[in-house]
């Protein structure tokens, strides 16, 4: 299990305060309204924790403002880092919600054993979400991450459980 979760990316300075436009990674943006600090993981360079003081919102972009960080050529220096929170620091998830980066790389299993594989990615369309299964076989299967079909995750595991549906699997 992760123990730390990508939330975002830093783009450019914006203004002349040290302010810096980010590319929200996170299905919620607004999160970031309650977050106080964040782990700054730059091109180069080692890793910092970063104290949040100002957020606000423009178009799908996040405008930040770190502490110490006060001018444009300081922030221009951390272009395209990676932003991170702590397990302790990510969203509360509701009963029967995962962190799709726990998921990533579970052992998969057919509820008659007849199917094996690992979870490869977790694709999130309107309407539910769809695990990519890379089987035994080197087939891939697309399953919808819905009751009838995922009968059991179990993350601390590292596996789940599904139902293959009649034409799913050709």
């Amino acid at each position: 299990m992760e123990d730390r979760f990508k939330v975002g990316v830093l783009l450019k300075p914006h203004g002349i305060k040290g302010e810096v436009k980010a590319y929200p990674t996170t299905d919620d943006a607004k999160r970031f309204r309650k977050l106080k600090e964040v782990i700054l993981k730059p091109v180069k360079g080692p890793e910092m924790t970063l104290r949040i003081v100002f957020v606000r919102f423009f178009k799908n972009l996040v405008i930040l403002k770190f502490d110490g960080i006060d001018t444009p050529e300081a922030i221009r220096e951390y272009s395209r880092a990676e932003l991170y929170v702590n397990r302790e620091d990510a969203v509360k998830l509701e009963e029967n919600e995962y962190f799709i980066a726990d998921l990533i790389g579970i052992e998969a299993v057919s509820d008659d054993g007849a199917l094996k594989g690992t979870l490869e990615d977790v694709l999130q369309t309107g309407a539910n979400d769809v695990y990519v299964i890379r089987l035994e076989d080197k087939r891939q299967l697309l399953l919808p991450a819905i009751r009838e079909c995922i009968l059991n995750v179990d993350p601390e595991g590292g596996r789940i459980v599904f139902h293959l549906m009649d034409g799913l699997l050709d």
